[in-house]
């Protein structure tokens, strides 16, 4: 089985950025409005959040969607059987 026939793409990204951003920007809004903090404050803290969660949980992401491909298609995943190990 060769794992390198398939292809993720951008999938991983998006989706890390669309589960991100429903997650993380109520509770910055949540915050915001709670906490008289200055407005560098929160861009720095929100920045380093979400970079932090988006390149923790990209790799996650990735391998669960190989995952799911190979589970959906995994006729794609194999390989022709090679002449040399036929002998």
């Amino acid at each position: 089985m060769a794992l390198a026939r398939g292809d993720s793409g951008d999938g991983p990204a998006v989706f890390m950025t669309f589960i991100l951003g429903f997650t993380v920007v109520p509770v910055a809004l949540w915050v915001a409005m709670s906490v008289d903090w200055p407005l560098w404050l929160h861009a720095m803290i929100w920045t380093v959040v979400i970079l932090g969660l988006a390149l923790g949980m990209l790799r996650p992401a990735k391998a669960y969607l190989m995952a799911l491909q190979f589970r959906h298609r995994a006729s794609e995943y194999d390989t022709p059987e090679s002449p040399a190990s036929r002998d």
